[in-house]
């Protein structure tokens, strides 16, 4: 299933579920949750989201796959934003929703963690075997001979040949996007720098979903696996916009167990969901951690 960009709200129908924060406090009693995250959950974090509150000022779609493979310049475009972006990326910490997403999982509340997110901020809190639908920022491949190797190489490579770079956006204060690209003057990214593939000269793609580009099967399957094996699905900071991870609410819905969401704004799940909480995502989990007699760090 291919991604599509989306950005901005989703237009609000002003129907949501009638169930909220008991609902879903015994939800998490029972046990047996798959939890779903999306970007809601990082902008705690200083990472904006696509869609909900800090994405609606969001200037341009995020590149899509067919874009980045069909032009060099775009291809630069997206090397140029994407290398400054990410130190902001690289510096963020987990916040206290990613905190209660691990107390909940060392607990045995939720039984498993899948997020869309590819910041890594779940496996940082400690959450090591959450499975990051989408990729994560932290490697690259190559197109052509398709060798995996840590974005952190790749980086240093990136700052020789464009170090002046990092001072720009310090100087600017320029914003991080969730794909971990931000926006550039348009003389620094013509004038931008991009390094091959070392073992074979090829064209270097992050390691993550693109817009346009199909999950991993294999990825999907594992996923599809872990809501087969759950005894409920709580979706925390998605509206759920792409398909993506509304399948999951779909499959979960379809086999009778219960949905709920917390999350500021609407989402596409809300007609499938017996519980819709509106919060900030640290305070509405560190509420529901004390409920259940758990402690954050």
């Amino acid at each position: 299933m291919r991604m599509r960009p989306i950005v901005g709200p989703l237009p609000d129908t002003g129907t949501r579920p009638a169930g909220g924060m008991d609902e879903i406090a015994g939800q998490l009693a029972a046990g047996g949750v798959a939890v779903l995250t999306g970007a809601g959950i990082s902008t705690e974090s200083g990472i904006p989201d696509y869609r909900g509150v800090t994405g609606r000022h969001r200037r341009h779609s995020p590149m899509t796959y067919q874009d980045f493979v069909a032009d060099e310049a775009n291809r630069r475009r997206y090397w140029a934003r994407g290398y400054v972006g990410r130190r902001a990326i690289a510096e963020a910490r987990p916040n206290a929703g990613h905190h209660a997403v691990q107390a909940l999982r060392a607990s045995g509340h939720v039984d498993a963690v899948i997020t869309q997110n590819v910041d890594g901020l779940h496996q940082a809190a400690g959450t090591t075997d959450a499975v990051a639908l989408h990729g994560s920022l932290d490697r690259v491949v190559c197109l052509d001979c398709e060798t995996i190797s840590p974005r952190d190489e790749l980086d240093a490579r990136l700052l020789a040949a464009n170090g002046e770079l990092l001072a720009a956006r310090d100087a600017a204060g320029l914003r991080v996007n969730p794909d971990g690209d931000i926006e550039l003057p348009d003389d620094l990214v013509h004038t931008f720098r991009v390094v091959p593939c070392e073992r074979c000269g090829g064209v270097l793609k992050p390691y993550v979903v693109f817009f346009g580009e199909n999950v991993p099967k294999p990825r999907t399957r594992r996923c599809m696996d872990l809501i087969d094996a759950a005894g409920s699905l709580l979706v925390l900071g998605s509206s759920l916009a792409v398909l993506s991870g509304l399948r999951f609410v779909r499959r979960a819905a379809k086999d009778g167990k219960p949905v709920s969401v917390i999350n500021l704004g609407p989402t596409r799940g809300d007609d499938l969901a017996h519980a819709h909480v509106e919060m900030p995502l640290g305070q509405a989990l560190t509420e529901l951690t004390e409920r259940l007699g758990l402690t954050l760090p």
